[in-house]
């Protein structure tokens, strides 16, 4: 509950696997009720409802392919069914694929921008009457492809770029009822394939040379939650990889 003892209400799209859970038990465990949207990851989403109703808290499932375009109008209207408030939407669900610039086609572009970027404006459109009354916040998940040339994932890095600036449109759009804010996590959660060699490469990238963790970013959404004078902003969590290199090359 909040301050004036009302009970709050988050939604968390890929809220079922990865960060995306640790956000839906982060804001748990801080007293919100949770909508928990998945695609796919049914056991998984069944798991973090299980772990939410533990913590005395109320949890709602919703299924929906974000790709399709009634996808959010659906969801929203589970949350209206569930709760008849919304105070958090957390938009987390994303594509991730390695695709390489010149092997990206029109249906390949397409794929990757209507989960990254369309649902999350669909989502804020079809779930901001709720968020008004709610006086409440989106969290839009980007990362550092959003600000970095990541050759490897050219239509993810776009997408997330094109996302850090929706959030800044979505920040003065719907201003002053509602705040929309970013959180760009650095390397929290790595894939389980990359090498020991390769996560050693991240720390030395790092200036606080260390990897974080998800709960890393579940406390920048809920300073967010309650950061009642930020709006607009991209925060990222990356132990100061967004800071490059420390310096010019060395002389010689």
């Amino acid at each position: 509950m909040n301050a004036r003892g009302i009970q709050r209400v988050a939604l968390v799209t890929g809220g079922a696997v990865r960060l995306g859970r640790a956000i839906s038990l982060g804001l748990a465990e801080a007293g919100f009720d949770v909508v928990v949207h998945f695609r796919s990851s049914e056991t998984e989403a069944e798991e973090v409802a299980g772990r939410i109703r533990e913590l005395g808290r109320t949890c709602t499932l919703v299924r929906a392919d974000l790709g399709e375009p009634t996808a959010a109008d659906e969801v929203a209207s589970a949350v209206q069914a569930a709760f008849g408030r919304l105070d958090v939407l957390v938009n987390s669900a994303a594509g991730f694929e390695t695709l390489l610039l010149e092997d990206a086609d029109a249906e390949a572009w397409d794929r990757v921008m209507r989960v990254n970027v369309r649902a999350p404006h669909l989502l804020v459109r079809a779930t901001a009457d709720l968020l008004r009354v709610a006086r409440g916040l989106v969290v839009n998940l980007v990362d550092l492809s959003a600000f970095q040339t990541w050759a490897d994932y050219p239509v993810h890095a776009v997408s997330k770029a094109a996302l850090t600036h929706l959030t800044r449109v979505q920040a003065r759009a719907l201003a002053p009822e509602v705040r929309v804010n970013a959180v760009a996590p650095g390397a929290v959660l790595p894939p389980d394939d990359y090498e020991p060699e390769r996560l050693e490469l991240l720390r030395e990238r790092t200036p606080l040379r260390a990897l974080g963790t998800p709960q890393d970013v579940v406390q920048a959404v809920l300073y967010l939650a309650d950061a009642s004078f930020v709006t607009g902003q991209v925060l990222a969590v990356d132990g100061g990889r967004l800071l490059g290199a420390p310096g010019p090359p060395a002389a010689g």
